[in-house]
C-alpha cells in the first residue's frame, strides 16, 4: 500500500494542469488569498476521499482473497487498465494534433477561479486528477488505521499530492513579486510540455497498478 500511495502522489503533484491554473489564481489580484483557498480546496479532496474509505471499511483491510478483497483488487485493476488507455489516447490524439493541447488551465471555469477566494477552492476541485485520485481510494481501502505509521502514510500522501501547490504558495507568500513573474515563465514552459507529462505520468502509474493487480489476484 505505501509504494503505491507513494508513487499515485506523486504522479498527482506533477501534473501541470493544476498547477497552470493556480499560477493564474495567484496573478490575480488577492492573489495570495485565492492561492490559500486553491491549496485548501486541493487539500480537503484528499482528505474527504480518505476518511469515506476508511468509514467504509472501518479503518480494517477486508482479508486476503475474500471476495471484497478481490473485488477492490479488481476494481484497481481496471483503474489501472484505463490510466493505460487514458495516456495512450492523448499520446495518439497529441501525435496526430501535435499543436492541441488541453486548455482546460486557461479555460473560462478556470478564469472564474481567478474571481473569487471561494471560486478559487472550486477550481481546484474541478481540475483534481480524479482517475489518479480514484487510484488512490482504491488503494486506501488496504489502510489498516490500527497502526500509527497507516496514518503517517496517509498524511504523507496528501502532503506529497499537494506539494507543488504548497511550494508554489509558500514561494508567492515570501516573495510576492517576483513569484509572480517566475511561476507565469513556469507556466509558460510547463504548456509545451504538458501532454508528455500527462502521458508519462498515466502510463506509468497505470501499468503499475495493472501489474500489482494481475500479481495480486494470481497469488
Amino acid at each position: 500500500m505505501v509504494l503505491d500511495l507513494l508513487l499515485i502522489a506523486l504522479a498527482i503533484t506533477l501534473d501541470p494542469l493544476p498547477l497552470m491554473a493556480f499560477v493564474l489564481v495567484v496573478a490575480s489580484p488577492r492573489g495570495v488569498w485565492k492561492g490559500f483557498s486553491f491549496v485548501l480546496g486541493w487539500l480537503a479532496c484528499f482528505v474527504v476521499v480518505i476518511a469515506v474509505v476508511l468509514s467504509l471499511t472501518g479503518g480494517r483491510p477486508p482479508p486476503p482473497k475474500s471476495p471484497p478483497s478481490t473485488a477492490v483488487l479488481a476494481v484497481k485493476l481496471a483503474i489501472g487498465v484505463g490510466l493505460v488507455v487514458y495516456g495512450a489516447y492523448r499520446y495518439r490524439r497529441h501525435a496526430a494534433r501535435p499543436g492541441r493541447r488541453d486548455d482546460r488551465a486557461g479555460s473560462p471555469v478556470a478564469r472564474r477561479g481567478r474571481g473569487s477566494i471561494a471560486a478559487a477552492a472550486g477550481l481546484a476541485v474541478l481540475l483534481q486528477p480524479w482517475g489518479l485520485v480514484a487510484a488512490g481510494s482504491v488503494t486506501v481501502v488496504k489502510a489498516d488505521t490500527s497502526h500509527s505509521s497507516t496514518w503517517l502514510v496517509l498524511v504523507t500522501f496528501c502532503v506529497l499530492a499537494t506539494a507543488g501547490l504548497l511550494a508554489a504558495q509558500l514561494y508567492v507568500v515570501c516573495a510576492p513579486t517576483s513569484a509572480q513573474h517566475r511561476l507565469l515563465a513556469l507556466r509558460a514552459w510547463m504548456e509545451s510540455r504538458e501532454e508528455q507529462a500527462i502521458v508519462l505520468g498515466s502510463v506509468v502509474v497505470g501499468l503499475w497498478l495493472t501489474g500489482r493487480s494481475i500479481y495480486e489476484l494470481a497469488g
